[in-house]
């Protein structure tokens, strides 16, 4: 049955976020924290939390049954936020960080979710296991008899298994279970390292760092979909207000095939910079070509993506400006040579 959240008669629910001090994390947090029909609890393990008047904070490790139980008591709904990820470097040299950690807290939480009869679980899936395509690619369109890419083999089919699990505990017990399929997402609070960013806020980086020219990995001619965070979010309270069926996957991208070259030059162009563009073979590229049909959840859910590439670019770019580290780092020095 639909629901709104807007209904002032309704019993306030208590929504649990788990991972609300990464990056997918801390923008639900802060969203749902901002209406008042929610109680809102985060959970953390390692990174501390941020200050908010109305996120409630507890501190848990997820690999362990007795903490995870703790943290799901009287919680009406679980948005499952956390994980351990990173860029394609990390993808190269050590695949296998994926696994382990992500099978283990998924594995509780999604358990003891059934065990304790929670209304809806919200998990963040993504499109790690879809082969390369010259056409959008549906939900229904992964074909688990086609080889994936061979650097995301381990994160990929463990991906696949946390779906099926999602889909396994929806089967025997009486609570929801929705799976994001999400393309790259980004926007404030992302990763901008170059050790553990995603392309979209390593080039970032590099862009604002840079005074003449950007090197790219690879050839930059592989494709990717891309999703401003804030339509993420959008898509959560969608599952959670009109998602009908007891299990669904839903897309979640832009629906647009971008090139790593477009995208650096649109980054470029968001900055004000001037920058030439070069090319470095010799480093570590995976060369698919991966974007989304969302028509499912704009049937099902009434949702579609609101920013642009370009808007999200410069939504994120600003935010980039006034709370980088290397950025202030940056403009420190400039001050004391100045």
């Amino acid at each position: 049955m639909n629901f709104s959240l807007k209904q002032s008669n309704m019993k306030k629910k208590t929504i649990l976020i788990c991972g609300a001090t990464g990056f997918i994390g801390r923008n639900v947090a802060e969203h749902f924290a901002k209406n008042s029909s929610f109680d809102v609890v985060g959970v953390y393990h390692q990174k501390p939390p941020f200050l908010h008047e109305r996120i409630r904070w507890i501190q848990a490790d997820l690999t362990d049954p007795a903490q995870v139980s703790t943290v799901l008591n009287g919680v009406d709904v679980l948005i499952q936020a956390a994980a351990v990820t990173s860029g394609v470097l990390t993808i190269f040299s050590n695949p296998e960080s994926h696994i382990t950690d992500n099978v283990v807290m998924n594995s509780y939480l999604f358990r003891l979710a059934n065990e304790k009869r929670l209304e809806h679980v919200v998990f963040f899936s993504c499109t790690i296991m879809l082969q390369s395509s010259e056409h959008p690619i549906r939900e229904q369109d992964f074909d688990a008899n086609k080889e994936m890419h061979p650097r995301y083999f381990g994160a990929g089919w463990t991906k696949v298994y946390l779906e099926k699990m999602c889909e396994f505990f929806s089967r025997i017990g009486s609570t929801k279970f929705s799976v994001i399929r999400h393309s790259n997402v980004y926007g404030p609070y992302d990763k901008f390292d170059l050790q553990r960013a995603h392309v979209l806020g390593a080039t970032i980086t590099k862009v604002m760092n840079s005074e003449d020219s950007l090197t790219i990995w690879g050839t930059g001619k592989e494709t990717r979909d891309f999703i401003y965070v804030d339509d993420l979010v959008s898509m959560v309270r969608a599952t959670i207000e009109k998602q009908i069926h007891k299990f669904s996957i839903y897309n979640c991208g832009s629906g647009l095939q971008v090139s790593i070259t477009e995208l650096a030059k649109l980054i470029i162009t968001a900055s004000g910079k001037s920058l030439s563009l070069q090319y470095d073979l010799s480093k570590p590229s995976i060369p698919i070509n991966v974007y989304l049909d969302c028509t499912k959840a704009n049937l099902d859910l009434d949702w579609t993506p609101k920013y642009t590439l370009n808007e999200g670019l410069k939504r994120t770019i600003e935010w980039w400006r006034s709370n980088s580290d290397e950025n202030k780092n940056k403009e420190l020095s400039k001050s004391r040579e100045s």
